[in-house]
């Protein structure tokens, strides 16, 4: 009796071949989605975790906002035994931010030593610090950082690797077209981006809201990384009382739109939707385009304040590409207009009223 192969043909091969190739196709996408969607969740999340950890601060703190402390004046001493006599209050913070990250990370002397940086504010990328060191002993703490931040991720493993070749911004050469402030390169600024944030706290969470022509910090046109301001500006004596809208204003916010955008898009562009907490506890996913335009505390009659996203060197690229500095962007809820007084989302953006503004304006500028 002949017996019958039952071994594939090598057309019956290439047709199972081809449709698992076909649903590979048909569910890499959607696979890619749901991983995207939980990341998001994640992100969120994190946000969750750090509001409720703002709150439990004010609640033991005399409802402050989370921010640096130490102040002009007073004394400090250092885990390194060094007794520091701050004159202004980003002094006194400066020397705060190196008392947290030297007390939490043991590193007070040799190579590895935790620098001290005072020429910026650590207010900006560096609050947070403040509410961590409140919440646990862990820095670098993975709660700062969105899992779609694979940059600070990779740098919170490897927080002792911050010279050439660790990927650390401006570690290597960046090339034309990105922030060319000189401190970038400097040892202190590098050493701390391993404890940065990819969640930015507002200014006015820490700054005063500039209203009336209070000594303030202010914004630059030129670059989102810098701000200006004088001796003497009081900082980090915000109260949750303080603010007027806590549903509709942010406190704490993404820097960039990773899930609509895996490049990574600048928060103030139009059609960006990030990830935002609010002063009321709550977190929620809200497009740019539908925050109030913000302002700069020092052109408070301008209807639309604008900015130039200019990357650092391992930050998403603008869309219009390096070295076009054409176009510029509202700041939005970065810049409440009217600081906590304002509010972003939800309501009318008194500023407008207050100083009789259209109510339908242009946000960008070219």
């Amino acid at each position: 009796m002949e017996r019958r192969n039952k071994a594939f043909t090598l057309i019956e091969l290439l047709v199972v071949i081809a449709i698992i190739a076909l649903l590979i196709g048909i569910l890499l996408p959607a696979l890619g989605q749901a991983r995207k969607s939980a990341n998001n969740v994640k992100s969120q999340a994190n946000l969750r975790g750090l509001n409720t950890g703002a709150a439990n601060y004010a609640s033991d703190n005399g409802d402050r906002i989370f921010s640096y402390t130490w102040r002009a004046g007073e004394v400090y001493t250092l885990p390194s035994g060094q007794v520091k006599y701050p004159t202004t209050d980003q002094e006194a913070a400066a020397y705060q931010n190196q008392e947290i990250l030297m007390r939490v990370t043991g590193r007070i002397s040799g190579q590895g030593k935790i620098q001290n940086f005072s020429a910026r504010l650590p207010h900006r990328r560096y609050s947070h610090l403040v509410l961590l060191d409140f919440l646990t002993d862990v820095q670098p703490e993975p709660i700062a950082a969105s899992p779609f931040d694979r940059n600070l991720i990779q740098w919170q493993e490897n927080p002792l690797e911050y010279g050439p070749g660790s990927g650390i911004p401006y570690a290597d050469d960046p090339g034309p077209g990105y922030d060319t402030d000189p401190n970038w390169p400097l040892n202190p600024v590098r050493q701390r981006w391993p404890f940065a944030s990819t969640y930015q706290t507002v200014p006015a969470a820490w700054n005063t809201d500039g209203i009336a022509g209070a000594p303030t910090y202010i914004p630059v046109a030129e670059t989102p990384h810098l701000m200006q301001g004088g001796q003497g500006i009081p900082l980090g004596r915000r109260k949750f009382s303080q603010v007027a809208h806590t549903s509709g204003k942010v406190m704490m916010f993404e820097e960039f739109d990773r899930f609509q955008d895996s490049a990574g898009l600048y928060f103030a562009y139009p059609e960006a939707k990030c990830n935002l907490a609010f002063f009321d506890g709550s977190v929620r996913n809200e497009q740019t385009a539908d925050a109030n335009p913000g302002w700069n505390p020092a052109e408070p009659d301008q209807p639309v304040w604008a900015q130039t996203y200019v990357p650092l060197d391992t930050f998403p690229l603008p869309k219009e590409g390096l070295d076009n500095n054409s176009v510029k962007y509202c700041q939005r809820y970065r810049w409440t207009r009217y600081g906590l007084q304002g509010i972003d989302f939800g309501g009318e953006d008194i500023g407008r009223a207050a100083y009789n503004l259209p109510q339908d304006v242009n946000c960008t500028e070219q």
